[in-house]
């Protein structure tokens, strides 16, 4: 191991609402594992090029043990999957040191934090770090019901439980997320919204904090996945740091190109969420389909996610 990865067992397992497994993880050899801030993730190895990336969802405050939740999906491409299936308590596994990309604004007034599903996970250790430092915020959680919920034990004995409200869809309009009458009540001028989970959930809440005249740049967001689309024509790759130039095709990842001339990009999500395959672009114009990159680095065209994205040029020159 190194400063960058540790190991970790599963001292409990857990699971809540019919499809999530709550893990608790303590380092293996007993040492204090790397503080980390709210918003954070951590890698965590399942296997061979099987690499996930789960929020922290305990109380930052906590220095002894992180905290995933995990939902089982049907449609994983394994990382869900391998969750359930492979670890248990007792099981050891590598991790990667919290990475941050998900940070609460430490001078905001007010903090409307909105978890769809396993979108919770974020939004629980923010709501922790919030309520320790005095600061003024509201939770919203929404789920399907009740019985298909995490964490209700625990938000209901949380410091912050006053703060907790409950948007489940069987109970009808009455019980849903009103983005709009929430913001109004906030006062769009001094609040910070932070909105995790299903893909057109955030895009539901972000549209309509936007039509409320909320400002883009108080607006923050973490993407589980995406639906990537590989259309369009093929493009050249130059690796400029290689020497090396790669034809592109149709549905095919710069990645995978890449890796055809035996240069390998690390990669973990494949869905432009994470950040992970990162590369410097030097000349060419993107095509940008990532979900990592905020609209202002796109428009700076100086980044590309190799995973998903393409170009719209004949050819990239990568600094690679």
């Amino acid at each position: 191991m190194n400063a960058l990865t540790h190991q970790v067992v599963v001292q409990r397992r857990e699971i809540q609402g019919g499809g999530v497994v709550v893990l608790d993880l303590q380092s293996a050899d007993g040492s204090s594992l790397p503080s980390f801030e709210a918003g954070a993730h951590i890698d965590v190895h399942l296997g061979p090029d099987l690499v996930r990336q789960y929020s922290l969802c305990g109380d930052p405050a906590e220095k002894s043990r992180y905290r995933l939740g995990v939902l089982r999906d049907p449609a994983s491409r394994g990382g869900s999957l391998a969750v359930f299936d492979r670890l248990n308590e007792g099981t050891v596994i590598t991790i990667g040191a919290p990475r941050n990309h998900f940070p609460l604004v430490p001078e905001a007034q007010h903090s409307v934090l909105v978890g769809g599903g396993i979108g919770i996970t974020p939004m629980l250790a923010m709501a922790y770090a919030l309520s320790a430092a005095g600061k003024g915020f509201e939770l919203h959680y929404c789920t399907r019901s009740a019985a298909s919920s995490a964490f209700l034990e625990e938000l209901a004995a949380a410091p912050f439980a006053d703060k907790v409200r409950l948007h489940f869809d069987d109970a009808g309009d009455a019980g849903r997320l009103q983005i709009a009458a929430v913001l109004a009540a906030a006062g769009a001028a001094h609040t910070h919204l932070y909105v995790c989970g299903p893909s057109g959930f955030m895009d539901w809440v972000i549209g309509s904090s936007e039509q409320h005249g909320l400002p883009t740049a108080q607006i923050h967001r973490e993407y589980f996945n995406v639906d990537v689309d590989t259309r369009g024509g093929a493009f050249e790759v130059v690796a400029a740091a290689s020497g090396k130039t790669v034809q592109v095709q149709e549905g095919q990842s710069i990645v995978a190109a890449l890796k055809t001339i035996g240069i390998q990009v690390p990669v973990s999500c494949q869905e432009g969420v994470c950040g992970t395959c990162v590369c410097t672009v030097l000349e060419g114009e993107c095509d940008h389909r990532d979900v990592y990159l905020t609209a202002e680095e796109k428009t700076d065209n100086d980044q590309i996610m190799t995973c998903c994205s393409r170009a719209k040029s004949a050819r990239l020159v990568l600094d690679i």
